[in-house]
Protein backbone atom coordinates (compact mmCIF):
# COMPACT_ATOMS: atom_id res chain seq x y z
CA UNK A 1 0.00 0.00 0.00
CA UNK A 2 3.09 2.14 1.07
CA UNK A 3 4.24 1.91 -2.85
CA UNK A 4 0.89 3.28 -4.18
CA UNK A 5 1.11 6.10 -2.11
CA UNK A 6 4.47 6.97 -3.02
CA UNK A 7 3.63 7.01 -6.34
CA UNK A 8 0.45 8.67 -6.62
CA UNK A 9 1.36 11.58 -4.21
CA UNK A 10 3.31 13.42 -7.12
CA UNK A 11 0.65 13.13 -9.41
CA UNK A 12 -2.00 14.07 -6.74
CA UNK A 13 0.63 17.36 -5.87
CA UNK A 14 0.74 18.50 -10.03
CA UNK A 15 -2.95 18.20 -10.35
CA UNK A 16 -3.54 20.55 -6.79
CA UNK A 17 -1.16 22.69 -8.17
CA UNK A 18 -2.64 22.59 -11.25
CA UNK A 19 -6.18 23.34 -9.93
CA UNK A 20 -4.27 26.09 -8.02
CA UNK A 21 -2.89 28.05 -11.23
CA UNK A 22 -6.84 27.76 -12.62
CA UNK A 23 -8.02 29.80 -9.42
CA UNK A 24 -5.55 32.57 -9.40
CA UNK A 25 -6.13 32.35 -13.21
CA UNK A 26 -9.78 32.28 -13.46
CA UNK A 27 -10.48 34.00 -10.17
CA UNK A 28 -8.33 36.60 -9.89
CA UNK A 29 -5.78 37.84 -13.03
CA UNK A 30 -8.60 37.54 -15.71
CA UNK A 31 -11.89 39.06 -14.03
CA UNK A 32 -12.46 42.53 -15.81
CA UNK A 33 -14.19 43.62 -12.41
CA UNK A 34 -11.11 42.57 -10.45
CA UNK A 35 -8.63 44.13 -13.13
CA UNK A 36 -10.74 47.74 -12.98
CA UNK A 37 -10.62 48.08 -9.48
CA UNK A 38 -6.95 47.58 -9.34
CA UNK A 39 -6.78 50.42 -12.20
CA UNK A 40 -7.12 53.13 -9.64
CA UNK A 41 -4.31 54.07 -7.17
CA UNK A 42 -6.45 53.53 -4.40
CA UNK A 43 -7.18 50.21 -5.12
CA UNK A 44 -7.64 47.25 -2.47
CA UNK A 45 -4.58 45.60 -0.50
CA UNK A 46 -4.48 42.60 -2.89
CA UNK A 47 -3.76 44.64 -5.92
CA UNK A 48 -0.11 44.57 -5.40
CA UNK A 49 -0.41 40.89 -5.46
CA UNK A 50 -2.28 40.86 -8.57
CA UNK A 51 -0.28 43.18 -10.21
CA UNK A 52 3.30 40.75 -9.46
CA UNK A 53 1.28 37.42 -10.90
CA UNK A 54 0.52 40.09 -13.96
CA UNK A 55 4.35 41.01 -14.04
CA UNK A 56 5.62 37.60 -14.13
CA UNK A 57 3.62 36.39 -17.16
CA UNK A 58 4.33 39.84 -19.02
CA UNK A 59 8.22 39.39 -18.65
CA UNK A 60 7.62 35.54 -19.36
CA UNK A 61 9.25 34.93 -15.69
CA UNK A 62 7.10 31.72 -15.66
CA UNK A 63 8.01 30.31 -18.60
CA UNK A 64 11.96 30.65 -17.81
CA UNK A 65 11.37 29.72 -14.50
CA UNK A 66 9.58 26.53 -16.13
CA UNK A 67 12.32 25.81 -18.17
CA UNK A 68 14.86 25.90 -16.03
CA UNK A 69 13.11 23.45 -13.76
CA UNK A 70 13.44 21.41 -17.14
CA UNK A 71 16.60 21.62 -17.36
CA UNK A 72 17.20 20.58 -13.43
CA UNK A 73 14.79 17.42 -14.21
CA UNK A 74 17.21 16.57 -17.10
CA UNK A 75 20.51 16.59 -15.12
CA UNK A 76 18.92 16.13 -11.44
CA UNK A 77 16.97 12.41 -11.76
CA UNK A 78 14.37 12.74 -8.66
CA UNK A 79 11.08 12.78 -8.06
CA UNK A 80 11.21 16.43 -6.73
CA UNK A 81 12.93 17.61 -9.73
CA UNK A 82 10.63 16.19 -12.11
CA UNK A 83 7.26 17.35 -10.11
CA UNK A 84 9.19 20.92 -9.52
CA UNK A 85 9.29 20.88 -13.98
CA UNK A 86 5.76 19.25 -14.36
CA UNK A 87 4.19 21.68 -11.48
CA UNK A 88 6.17 24.98 -12.92
CA UNK A 89 4.80 24.10 -16.49
CA UNK A 90 1.44 23.88 -15.36
CA UNK A 91 1.38 27.53 -13.60
CA UNK A 92 3.22 28.78 -17.36
CA UNK A 93 0.36 27.13 -18.98
CA UNK A 94 -2.06 28.88 -17.18
CA UNK A 95 -0.51 32.25 -16.60
CA UNK A 96 -0.03 32.57 -20.49
CA UNK A 97 3.79 31.56 -21.46
CA UNK A 98 2.74 28.66 -23.33
CA UNK A 99 6.29 27.77 -25.28
CA UNK A 100 8.27 27.42 -21.83
CA UNK A 101 5.14 25.69 -19.87
CA UNK A 102 4.91 23.22 -22.86
CA UNK A 103 8.53 21.81 -22.78
CA UNK A 104 8.32 22.15 -18.68
CA UNK A 105 5.50 20.08 -18.72
CA UNK A 106 6.68 17.04 -21.04
CA UNK A 107 10.31 17.19 -19.75
CA UNK A 108 9.27 16.65 -16.33
CA UNK A 109 6.19 14.43 -16.81
CA UNK A 110 8.22 12.27 -19.17
CA UNK A 111 11.41 12.47 -16.17
CA UNK A 112 8.74 11.41 -13.74
CA UNK A 113 7.35 8.65 -15.00
CA UNK A 114 10.95 7.48 -16.09
CA UNK A 115 11.84 8.09 -12.36
CA UNK A 116 8.49 5.89 -11.34
CA UNK A 117 9.70 2.96 -13.72
CA UNK A 118 12.44 2.38 -11.91
CA UNK A 119 14.90 4.25 -14.38
CA UNK A 120 16.72 1.95 -16.02
CA UNK A 121 18.89 3.42 -18.98
CA UNK A 122 18.35 2.56 -22.65
CA UNK A 123 21.54 1.08 -23.91
CA UNK A 124 20.41 0.86 -27.95
CA UNK A 125 20.59 -2.09 -28.27
CA UNK A 126 16.99 -4.34 -28.87
CA UNK A 127 18.65 -7.50 -28.32
CA UNK A 128 20.21 -6.31 -24.38
CA UNK A 129 16.82 -5.62 -22.76
CA UNK A 130 15.44 -9.19 -24.24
Amino acid sequence: MKSIFRTALPWAVIVGVALAASVVRYGFVEPPQIAHACEVQTGPWWCSARNLVVQGFLSYGYGYAAVLAALLAVFWRSTFAAVLAVCLGVVALQLYCYEGGALALLVGTLRLVRVQSGGGRFSGDPAASA
